[in-house]
């Protein structure tokens, strides 16, 4: 797949979610995290670079402040299959007795979202949650990984857009492909 050049794979490959099907989960994820979380003064910890795009929409449609950082934490280094785990940054915000988001843009195996999540209860955060915009349809994540928030469902296919890369390009574009 890396083969192609981004504007090859951009044209070979199918829109799934246009920018306003995105808004529309982007909301539906605001109001929940307004119900659930507007009195417990979380901590929003933007997982980058793909949770960027989701992190920014999703944080200014909240009717309640929240404290933001971010890490960033890789599996890909611009490959489409991960590797070991490398921190590149973690959050300089102190965890303890924090509830924690982690916001991040899909959540497939979910084994770096899994590492994050470890490092922040072992830095004695009191919760730690998961918003992703999308979840991939497979049975290969990691056991009992849940996002506790979550808008869209995507194919067990290589997907990309709205902050998610294609050989570490085409992360801005406002809709999700796939190939």
């Amino acid at each position: 797949m890396t083969s192609k050049t981004p504007q090859d794979a951009l044209a070979q490959a199918e829109l799934i979610y246009d920018r306003a099907a995105i808004d529309a989960a982007l909301g539906r994820m605001a109001a929940q995290m307004n119900d659930e979380l507007s009195t417990q003064n979380p901590l929003w910890i933007t997982v980058m670079n793909g949770g960027l795009h989701t992190s920014a929409e999703l944080s200014m449609r909240l009717n309640f402040p929240v404290e933001m950082d971010y890490c960033h934490a890789t599996r890909y280094r611009g490959e489409t299959s991960g590797g070991s785990l490398l921190w590149r940054a973690m959050p300089a915000t102190t965890l303890r007795g924090r509830v924690v988001l982690l916001c991040d843009d899909i959540l497939d195996e979910g084994k770096t979202l899994a590492a994050i999540r470890r490092h922040a209860l072992a830095q004695g955060a009191s919760k730690v949650l998961i918003a992703v915009l999308t979840k991939k349809l497979h049975e290969r994540c990691v056991p009992d990984l849940v996002a506790d928030y979550q808008g869209l469902t995507v194919p067990d296919r290589y997907v990309f857009g709205f902050g998610m890369d294609y050989s570490g390009s085409l992360r801005n574009l406002p809709g999700i492909y796939a190939l």
